[in-house]
């Protein structure tokens, strides 16, 4: 027989655990400090925050910042924007993504190898901004809330990404027996399907409400009015004016615009964040399982 393996005493079980808890604490605190950071440079005095004086509670308390932007009513309006394109854009972009998804995870589907190439080109291979742009305008969406929702809704990486959940965590037995009952494909989708893939909707719910929330680049292309201006846009707007007013000045209003700017650029990054960070932790759960479900089973 050969030599029994030692086993761990309770001391050194303990020191790991001492050790591991240690190391994730230090991740932790790596990783939360820039973010509490930002909160307490956003009620801290600028000079405070320049001298390096701030570290661990605000120095200077000011909502100088927040006032400053709350009091412009283009905020409101943005943030309006932003909610409606991000639940519009969301639901609309699930709505063509799940069900190509599902069709292309099907071993029956005619001409299936040609239709995921055809949907993997475009992954590699755009027509680029100015036809994008011809057709854009073509279709009447230039200038249009729509533009923000219609044509870039169909993410071929998220449909890649369903398809390969819809393919290994649906079971073909599960199909066969409903055919047996009668059922039909779009009934299966939609009764079977969609209530067995609760990870998977939650994944991609959270990755395109967040891609919509933090777009800026289509309304800077597509979007002429200041009416339907997302929160990211308007948000840059304030920063550049509020920089361009402290460079511009002199003296004592120099002062107070350039300290204006920067509780601008701090409270911004609160303000323009904190609702996905608000929902990312209900959606957790589900995005680590479709994760995981994807990259293990892919």
């Amino acid at each position: 027989m050969g030599k029994m393996k030692k086993r761990a005493t309770p001391g050194t079980d303990r020191l790991f655990n001492v050790v591991l808890y240690a190391l994730s604490l230090l991740i932790l605190v790596i990783i939360l400090y820039p973010l509490y950071f930002i909160v307490i440079a956003s009620f801290s005095d600028p000079s405070a925050v320049s001298g390096g004086k701030v570290w661990l509670v605000p120095v200077g308390f000011t909502v100088d910042g927040y006032t400053a932007l709350f009091g412009d009513v283009r905020i409101w309006r943005s943030y309006g924007n932003t909610i409606l394109y991000t639940a519009l854009g969301t639901v609309f972009g699930l709505g063509v993504c799940l069900p190509a998804a599902y069709a292309l995870s099907r071993k029956d589907l005619v001409f299936r190898k040609p239709l995921m190439l055809f949907f993997i080109i475009p992954m590699f291979f755009s027509g680029g901004l100015i036809p994008t742009f011809l057709t854009v305008r073509q279709f009447g969406l230039y200038n249009n809330l729509w533009v923000m929702i219609i044509p870039f809704a169909v993410s071929i990486y998220h449909v890649i990404v369903a398809r390969t959940f819809f393919a290994n965590s649906i079971p073909e037995a599960l199909m066969e027996s409903a055919r047996i009952d009668g059922c039909g494909n779009v009934r299966f989708f939609f009764q079977m399907v969609l209530p067995l893939s609760n990870a998977i909707i939650a994944v991609l719910a959270l990755w395109t409400a967040v891609g919509h929330w933090n777009s800026y680049f289509n309304a800077l292309i597509y979007l002429r009015n200041e009416n339907l201006m997302p929160l990211q846009i308007v948000l840059r707007n304030i920063l550049i004016t509020s920089q361009s007013q402290a460079s511009m000045g002199t003296g004592e209003a120099a002062q107070i615009a350039l300290r204006t700017a920067s509780l601008v650029k701090y409270a911004a990054i609160i303000i323009s964040t904190a609702p996905i960070m608000a929902v990312y932790p209900f959606l957790q759960k589900y995005f680590n399982q479709g994760v995981m479900i994807g990259a293990v089973k892919g």
